[in-house]
């Protein structure tokens, strides 16, 4: 039986051909074409710098790094996330915080991190970071977010890693408006992919400058930056405990072809959900909500079996649609349930409404080379279940 995945990657021959002239070039790692990817999304997304790196999670720890977070300071996110967008925290030093979300979009609730913050300020123990993460493509509200940010001072990093391609009031996700920095993720089940990768995106000279630092060991060349007196055109510096985070240029040259075709992939994802959202009207299926305000890239399409009108539970419905050969999915298990987060003082119970959306959500599949038919059969299999 043939598998009708969650997500996959799209690649043609113009990818191919992109990697191909790669191999047959002088520079595999560290080459021009990394800087030419950079530069294209810079310019995508109408931001000054871009750096990019080997996976979406090191751009996340650089980023926080580049934040100046460590030992005593707080950083928070949302639970409906990958563990990642929390980890990056704990590889600083720092401590982890969620604020749960919002009820329609699944991101992490404006509401609930104005009170949080109110209490945190009160007593002295406000984050120094911020992590939205816009879930399934779906900008948070970064408008609010921001203006609260910038009234405790506090660093935003936007965690769009399901978002490049979406737009927020009229503006592409990744233009940096609202936030300090930005990180796309690249991984193949992605929007566009480099195979593995990621990039942070700011529009701040002083973060730039630390963000390629902290890339590449902490190493520089410019004898301007240098504290000593250069050995010979030969002699470099480390003057900070950076990682070896690099991208390829193999993986530059896939990405500068995908990103070519961003547009198009997103525009598809879009009726695709149009569709979706045609056919599964009149099962018993929370149906995902859209901001007027924004324009999701529709990374996923998650459904929420409604239990209120169905005595069919989100396993049973999972199951039989595996068993039918659709690789549905489950985008997230909250990140504070995890037994390393329960180690650290978290339980079941401490954000309700991320919990109740784990209980009955399914991610159905959602990528450009999904055809009718397979889609169709998606739509059927799931009104089999239903019925």
């Amino acid at each position: 039986m043939k598998t009708i995945p969650y997500a996959r990657q799209t690649v043609d021959e113009i990818d191919v051909q992109a990697v191909a002239d790669i191999l047959r070039s002088d520079f595999l790692t560290q080459g021009p074409i990394i800087e030419r990817f950079e530069k294209a999304v810079a310019a995508y997304c109408g931001v000054k710098y871009a750096v990019a790196v080997n996976s979406a999670t090191s751009a996340l720890h650089i980023a926080c790094l580049a934040a100046g977070l460590g030992p005593g300071d707080v950083l928070c996110t949302s639970p409906n996330t990958f563990v990642a967008s929390a980890n990056c925290a704990r590889y600083c030093g720092a401590d982890v915080d969620f604020v749960d979300i919002d009820e329609r979009t699944y991101n992490m609730s404006a509401e609930r991190l104005a009170d949080k913050l109110c209490k945190a300020a009160k007593k002295g123990k406000l984050p120094k970071v911020i992590i939205p993460v816009h879930f399934a493509g779906q900008s948070c509200r970064m408008d609010e977010i921001g203006t609260m940010a910038k009234q405790y001072g506090i660093t935003v990093i936007e965690d769009a890693s399901h978002a490049i391609g979406g737009r927020y009031k009229g503006r592409p996700i990744g233009c940096c408006a609202y936030s300090d920095m930005v990180v796309f993720s690249f991984h193949p089940v992605k929007i566009i992919t480099t195979g593995e990768g990621g990039m942070v995106l700011t529009n701040r000279e002083d973060l730039y400058k630390k963000l390629l630092l902290y890339r590449s060991h902490g190493i520089i060349r410019d004898p301007a930056q240098m504290e000593n007196e250069p050995h010979g055109s030969w002699y470099y510096e480390q003057t900070a405990l950076g990682y070896n985070y690099r991208m390829t240029d193999i993986q530059a040259a896939l990405g500068l072809s995908q990103l070519a075709k961003l547009d198009r992939f997103v525009a598809c994802r879009i009726e695709i959900a149009r569709k979706y959202d045609t056919e599964l009207a009149d099962l018993p299926l929370i149906l995902p909500w859209q901001d007027p305000d924004g324009q999701s890239a529709w990374h996923l399409y998650v459904v929420r079996v409604d239990v209120g009108k169905t005595e069919k539970t989100r396993r049973e419905v999972f199951d039989s649609l595996r068993a039918s050969g659709i690789g549905v999915n489950v985008h997230y298990i909250p990140v504070h349930t995890q037994p390393y987060y329960q180690r650290l003082g978290f339980k079941p119970g401490d954000f309700p409404i991320a919990e109740q959306y784990y209980q009955e959500a399914v991610s159905l599949p959602m990528y450009y080379s999904l055809t009718a038919e397979e889609q169709a059969y998606v739509i059927d299999s799931l009104k089999q279940v239903l019925k």
